[in-house]
């Protein structure tokens, strides 16, 4: 009865695995003609999967506490499968385009996002590191999946080298951290270090631990890995990398510190503070003088994922709340910046040069509207979503007493606004570059259109969003 109970908390989870297994079989069985359909049907699996996080239980665990189902948990894994099912989308028409569709690559991308929501779920370290390796086995591949091109098999072995490094920074964390409490679950955890405090080898632990999980939002200084692997990894894997898997590793860095480690927040802030601030900052001037536009996005995940952590240095409902907020409007805007990159073609091939926007105004007016747009949603200027979004982070950093880091965050800000303005006076003053493609396909041309429309609504009407993240947050602080 209670594996029942416990399957029933897993069901997106299950839907997902069972389903990647069939796909799989039914791509070994059909060949490459079957990549579309089975694109299709990964898509049909991811949607699946969020009706049964919609309809789940509000609050349970599973398999001895090592799982939890939960407000925060459930709002996380919705955000996962929406980039997950844009990105799949996205990739089935840029393969499909350059005519090497293949069925691995959906199938990938549905046993990566497994691994995202066994991350977000996990109560234990042991679970934790299960998902985590999942979603990283298939994210190299992906990272490499374009083999013919020596960009992306470079990618692919950067990520992988780097990764391995993180993964055994992270595992040693864990064994510290197991070997001082005498547990690997996150609320025993709790239990010790209110009772003991904070013994000098839980303080290595929980550095070690920060570092590995650093790695995995791409904050500095571990950061090395992301301008390669967003510039040589095929776009979609890019847009995949840049909200799903952000997401994923952001929403599984907020509950490994915050549930195992409350009392411990003087500790564990300090550093957090450190690596928020030198990604805002790094973030903000690295991308100046970027010429390739798939790079200036890397160092903009870079900057945001700084005033994300920001967030989670406050140590407060408002601090999360205000984390989901960003990674929801983040996740929204990102998938339309990748949908319009990919729409850039010229005679059939992909362009990613910022000199190849150059008077795209006049060339095509509604793709620059769209950019423009997006890129200052990303900014954070008023009236677009990205403006909502880090009002509620420096809110809550400054209620917690972060006065300085907010205010570094906001110079930074209005240092990456250079660069997004300057993408956007290319556009719209510079001589013309010869005309971009004009053919799109209907999908990623609705998400441009559907990312477009929410970077304006959300101003206009914040309240479910701020609702559904101040819900969530909630369920973090029992």
């Amino acid at each position: 009865m209670n594996l029942c109970a416990d399957l029933m908390v897993l069901l997106p989870e299950l839907i997902l695995a069972i389903g990647a297994m069939a796909l799989l079989l039914a791509g070994a069985i059909g060949g490459e003609k079957t990549a579309p359909l089975i694109s299709w049907g990964a898509i049909a699996l991811l949607l699946a999967a969020g009706l049964a996080c919609v309809i789940g239980p509000e609050q349970a665990t599973a398999f001895h506490n090592a799982f939890v189902s939960d407000g925060f948990s459930r709002f996380a894994k919705l955000l996962i499968l929406v980039g997950a099912a844009l990105s799949i989308l996205l990739a089935e028409e840029y393969f499909a385009r350059l005519n090497l569709s293949r069925f691995e690559l959906p199938v990938l991308m549905v046993l990566a996002t497994l691994g995202m929501m066994l991350m977000v779920s996990s109560a234990s370290f042991l679970s934790l590191y299960m998902g985590l390796e999942l979603q990283s086995l298939a994210l190299y591949v992906l990272a490499s999946f374009n083999r013919d091109n020596l960009r992306s098999t470079e990618a692919g072995l950067k990520y992988f080298v780097l990764g391995a490094l993180s993964s055994g920074m992270l595992l040693y964390g864990i064994s510290l951290i197991y070997g001082f409490t005498g547990s690997t679950e996150f609320a025993a955890i709790a239990s010790v270090t209110a009772a003991s405090g904070a013994g000098l080898g839980v303080i290595f632990g929980l550095v070690f631990l920060i570092a590995g999980l650093a790695f995995k939002v791409s904050a500095v200084p571990f950061h090395m890995w992301t301008p390669d692997v967003y510039e040589g990894a095929p776009t979609p894997v890019t847009a995949y990398f840049a909200t799903a898997a952000k997401v994923a590793a952001l929403c599984l860095f907020l509950r490994a510190i915050l549930i195992p480690f409350p009392d411990l927040i003087h500790q564990w802030r300090q550093i957090i503070i450190f690596i928020s601030v030198l990604s805002m900052v790094l973030g903000a001037v690295a991308a100046i003088g970027q010429t390739n536009i798939k790079r200036l996005m890397a160092y903009s995940s870079i900057g945001h994922m700084g005033y994300a952590l920001l967030g989670l240095a406050a140590g407060t409902t408002l601090g999360v709340r205000g984390v989901l907020i960003y990674l929801a409007v983040y996740v929204a805007t990102n998938i339309g910046v990748f949908a319009c990159i990919q729409a850039m073609r010229r005679d059939g091939k992909a362009v990613e040069n910022i000199s190849d926007l150059a008077g795209l105004a006049r060339t095509d007016l509604k793709l620059a509207l769209l950019f423009s747009m997006l890129f200052l949603s990303l900014a954070g200027l008023p009236p677009l979503a990205g403006f909502v979004a880090k009002f509620y982070i420096f809110l809550s950093a400054i209620e917690a007493g972060l006065i300085w880091p907010s205010v570094i965050g906001v110079l930074a800000s209005s240092v990456g606004l250079v660069y997004y303005l300057r993408l956007t006076a290319i556009m719209f003053f510079n001589e013309p570059a010869p005309a971009l493609d004009k053919g799109r396909a209907f999908g990623s041309t609705a998400i441009m259109l559907v990312s477009g429309a929410v970077t304006l609504v959300l101003l206009v009407a914040p309240s479910p969003l701020i609702n559904a993240a101040d819900a969530a947050a909630r369920s973090l602080f029992p």
